[in-house]
Parts: C-alpha cells; sequence; structure tokens
C-alpha cells in the first residue's frame, strides 16, 4: 500500500478525525501547560484539528502547528478558537517554522507516521535547531509489544454487534521496524477501510535519535499522569531537554 506515509494521507480521515480519536485531552494539557508555568511559545507537530493545541492556547501559551493534512488543518481552523492557531502546512520531519520555541510536542504517536529511521532523526535534529537553549521535547509514544504477532501477523476484532463489525489486520516488518494495519469496518453502509502503517521505535532508540540533536532524556514517565515508567510500560511520554 503505497502513500501511508505521505503526509497529506489523513486528509481521508479529517471529517471522522475527532469523533474515532477522541481521548480526553486534559492530561495532555495539564501536563504541557505545567512545562511552561510563565507561558512561553510552543509548536504542535501534526497538530491536527487542535484537540490538544486549542485548549493549551487558553492557558496562557503562545501555541503554533505544523500539518500535513491541509483537511485536518480546515477542521482545526473551524474549532473555536482554532483560527488563532498559526499553522503552517508541511510535513513534521521538516519543522518548516522559525524559532526559538520554549516547548515542542508529539502526541498520540505521531513520530510513528514518519517513513523510517531516517525521517525520525530528521525530526529530532530540525525540532531541535528551532527549540531555545533549555527549550523542551515531549514525545507520546507506544512501546511495540511483538508477542501480539504470530509470524508476523495479526487479526482481531475490534468491535462487534448485530449490525456491524470492526476488524483489523496487521501485518510485521520486523526489519524495518514497520507495522502496516488494515482497520475494516462492515455495516449497513457497506465496507470501510482504514490502512495505516507506523514506523515504531524503541525508547532507547529515541534517547539517541535526541542526542543527535543536541538533546537530552530529562524525565520519562507511563503517561500523562506521571505514573512511574517500568518494565511493563506498553506506552511513555518523554521528555527531551535542549542542551
Amino acid at each position: 500500500m503505497s502513500g501511508l506515509n505521505d503526509p497529506a494521507f489523513f486528509d481521508r480521515y479529517a471529517h471522522e478525525y475527532d469523533d474515532r480519536n477522541n481521548p480526553d485531552p486534559t492530561p495532555a494539557v495539564d501536563f504541557l501547560a505545567a512545562l511552561l508555568p510563565d507561558g512561553g511559545r510552543a509548536l504542535e507537530l501534526a497538530v491536527g484539528t487542535g484537540r490538544v493545541a486549542v485548549p493549551l492556547a487558553r492557558r496562557g501559551i503562545a501555541v503554533e502547528g505544523i500539518e500535513g493534512s491541509p483537511a485536518m488543518a480546515e477542521r482545526l481552523r473551524a474549532r473555536p478558537g482554532g483560527a488563532e492557531i498559526p499553522t503552517v502546512i508541511g510535513d513534521l520531519a521538516d519543522v518548516a517554522v522559525d524559532g526559538p520555541f520554549d516547548l515542542a510536542y508529539l502526541v498520540f504517536n505521531t513520530l510513528f507516521n514518519l517513513p523510517d529511521q531516517a525521517r525520525q532523526v530528521d525530526c529530532f535534529v530540525n525540532v531541535g535547531n528551532v527549540l531555545a537553549p533549555g527549550g523542551l521535547f515531549v514525545v507520546e509514544a507506544f512501546i511495540q509489544d511483538l508477542t501480539e504477532f504470530h509470524r508476523d501477523q495479526r487479526v482481531a476484532t475490534r468491535a462487534l454487534t448485530e449490525d456491524s463489525v470492526n476488524m483489523e489486520f496487521l501485518r510485521h516488518d520486523p526489519v524495518a521496524q514497520a507495522v502496516t494495519y488494515q482497520r475494516v469496518t462492515v455495516d449497513a453502509a457497506g465496507i470501510t477501510l482504514r490502512p495505516l502503517r507506523l514506523r515504531y521505535c524503541w525508547p532507547s532508540e529515541l534517547d539517541l535519535m535526541a542526542r543527535l540533536a543536541g538533546m537530552r532524556l530529562r524525565e520519562r514517565w507511563n503517561d500523562w499522569h506521571r505514573g512511574a515508567f517500568t518494565a511493563a510500560s506498553r506506552q511513555h511520554v518523554s521528555i527531551y531537554e535542549r542542551v
């Protein structure tokens, strides 16, 4: 499946993104706002429809965004307060904005939308270039559970009713550290396909990317509530500091 890592690929999901991806943004907003208690300038990479950026801006932080999908950016501008978030249309790895920023952040595993390690390194390096000395880069990401796969494949039923079924088909490429998804909905409207490809990173790999970009790991938590990060953690929120 080609085009899955094209920045504009998520145009096809913009109309339903908030309905299907609606975790409460408050814990993330609280966490990020606490890093800038006196206000400051923040950059959200892959700002999407603004579910984090808009409430963070209401906390007195000057938030700007980068978004690869014009349709997502249109949804952001339509959200109350969204038009006040300056947003550049572009690839999140290029970070085509002018610094310095006190904070940059990537939520909801979005770093993994980049196609390969080289572009993920580009993202870290370019973020480092626009951070002020002592500025912070926050990354929320999952930790891939390789035991989910049998012969590098998995099929799962995500939801099932008498009128519909949501299923997920996955193929794992251990060399590329990539998982290609096909999420299939069958209901009265027909069949809907929602493909996705993620290139996952281990936390130690992210730490090395940060070092290449002139940053160091300052803190790592299990979640936005600052739960302890342990060997059993399946996700993390990592804070890198520009040195």
